[in-house]
């Protein structure tokens, strides 16, 4: 037997942030990032929305990109004072994702860290709160999915929290949003979405009911994505719905170890001034990761079909394979994003020499491996790498070498 969980309601198109007038309720904790959302009113509006809705409203903010685990446990204090019965968080997919894990800890107080990460694995919620969430960014998906992603600073590890438990009751997609999105941030949030796609499609997880979510998101991802990075607001507008379907479909479907290796490699070199965004090493480490799993009969039968619903030609399923690696390299390359982590610069543009020192890289690599192995996302990826293997291919993703193992 198999579930497929989404919001249950979901509302979307401009203007569809008015919705909060309709949520029933006494209390609301709003929870939103750095200055964006309020610089361009969104937060305000929210408040308002709420007010009239006749809930009373507390604010929460200042949650960082790559939300840590000291964020969370500060917020989920704040909601234990204050004892919203709804929690809605606006912004990227880091104030949501903080939220979400917020909401597990104000639930149950006694619960650790460390619990919350055991998949699947945490209690009922909706005991005290339901959940909002209003992205401002078309890549993660978190409005509809039963992830969350939590960066441990003192380890350097990206721990993704995945429960059904964790998927909202209620999802704005209003793209109007999405319009305040800088150009990187675009790309970055674009191929995470594509990133989700592929990999729910190719998922030993798929099924039915999240293929055609996936396939159709990767074709409107592919019509989109680039026009809208270079200021189509039309295809800003689709794009944000196409993450969306992404979501839905990978939050079902599950994932791969193209997160798996993301979640490893973001933080652990922060110490270095920088840490790789989560969207750009997914760009870079998908055409490595396809070349890897294709070596899997039933993933390039899979890949092919993508290949196929993309029209991007080939005599059989090898030939579409290198195609869709290719076209992929290709939309790297129009989006100003690197190929490799050794060309990855701290600004996350491509340079001769990133901020990834070569020894540094090759000394950090076998614990980074072990964990990737280790991550949620791993199981559901079509072909079971060792750690051995992941070392290969984290080398073939730092010096941009082909995958022939």
């Amino acid at each position: 037997m198999a579930r497929f969980t989404l919001p249950r309601d979901l509302y979307h198109g401009k203007g569809s942030l008015e919705t909060l007038k309709t949520l029933k309720g006494e209390r609301a904790m709003v929870c939103v990032g750095g200055g964006s959302m309020k610089r361009f009113g969104f937060l305000d509006r929210v408040v308002a929305y709420l007010e009239e809705a006749g809930m009373k409203v507390e604010v929460f903010e200042g949650i960082e990109p790559d939300p840590s685990v000291t964020t969370v446990m500060k917020g989920a204090e704040a909601m234990e004072k204050f004892q919203p019965d709804w929690i809605v968080a606006i912004g990227g997919g880091s104030p949501i994702d903080a939220a979400k894990a917020m909401w597990i800890k104000y639930e149950y107080p006694e619960i650790t860290f460390e619990q919350m990460c055991v998949v699947f694995g945490i209690p009922e919620l909706r005991k005290k709160a339901r959940f909002c969430a209003i992205p401002s960014t078309s890549g993660t998906a978190t409005e509809v999915t039963a992830f969350s992603v939590i960066t441990d600073y003192e380890k350097g590890i990206k721990y993704p929290l995945a429960d059904f438990e964790i998927t909202p009751d209620v999802a704005i997609v209003d793209p109007d949003l999405a319009e305040t999105m800088p150009k990187k941030l675009v790309a970055h949030t674009g191929m995470d979405a594509m990133t989700h796609a592929i990999e729910a499609y190719v998922s030993t997880a798929n099924c039915d009911f999240t293929d055609p979510l996936a396939i159709f998101a990767i074709k409107m991802i592919q019509s989109d994505l680039v026009d809208s990075y270079n200021g189509d607001m039309t295809k800003r507008a689709s794009m944000h719905n196409a993450q969306c379907l992404a979501g839905m479909a990978f939050s079902n479907a599950l994932l791969g170890i193209v997160h798996s290796m993301a979640h490893k490699t973001g933080a652990i070199f922060e110490d270095l001034g920088a840490h790789i965004i989560h969207g750009a090493a997914n760009a870079m480490y998908l055409p490595k990761v396809i070349e890897f799993n294709a070596k899997d009969e039933t993933a390039k039968k899979r890949y092919g079909v993508i290949a196929d619903y993309m029209g991007l030609g080939g005599k059989d399923d090898d030939e579409k394979v290198k195609n869709l690696i290719a076209y992929l390299r290709g939309m790297n390359d129009a989006l100003n994003i690197p190929q490799c982590i050794k060309n990855y610069g701290a600004d996350s543009y491509p340079c001769e020499q990133g901020f990834v020192p070569e020894d540094v890289f090759l000394e950090r690599l076998p614990e980074i491996a072990k964990n990737a192995v280790a991550d949620a996302c791993t199981g559901s990826n079509p072909r079971q790498p060792s750690v051995e293997e992941m070392e290969k291919l984290l080398k073939c993703c730092y010096y941009d070498l082909p995958v022939n193992f």
